[in-house]
């Protein structure tokens, strides 16, 4: 007798699952990416509000000290050299060929390549699209 029935199969059925699972997989992974980026600028703005805050209050408590004699004369002797009448003021030289040992501002950095599986997680939750 001859088997006339023509059907998947249970392995073609099971191909046809694993193809319909990637597919929506797919489909939903760059949604998902879109929403995980826009919580985490949400949250780096939150930050940055944040730090800007502060940073308004330290700015009003520096303003607030600026209006007090003593922080006016602190700056003045810090800043321009200058002493009250009848006070000696004092300069420190470098004497000529002393070189600093540390030259300032040569800040050393090293760029470091992330290993891939950082990189499809940062693919995967939406850091990629987010800087920060």
């Amino acid at each position: 007798m001859i088997d006339t029935r023509r059907g998947l199969g249970l392995g073609g059925f099971l191909v046809l699952v694993l193809l319909m699972v990637l597919v929506v997989a797919a489909a939903g992974i760059f949604p998902f990416r879109q929403l995980l980026a826009q919580e985490r600028a949400v949250d780096l703005t939150q930050e940055k509000l944040d730090a800007l805050v502060e940073e308004n209050l330290r700015l009003e408590q520096q303003i607030a000290a600026l209006r007090t004699d003593e922080e006016v004369e602190r700056l003045a002797r810090e800043h321009f050299g200058l002493v009250m009448a009848g006070e000696v003021g004092y300069v420190a030289v470098v004497p000529d060929g002393i070189v600093d040992p540390v030259p300032a501002g040569r800040d050393i950095t090293f760029e470091r390549e992330e290993p891939w599986w950082d990189q499809l997680w940062d693919f995967l939750t939406g850091r990629d699209i987010v800087d920060g």
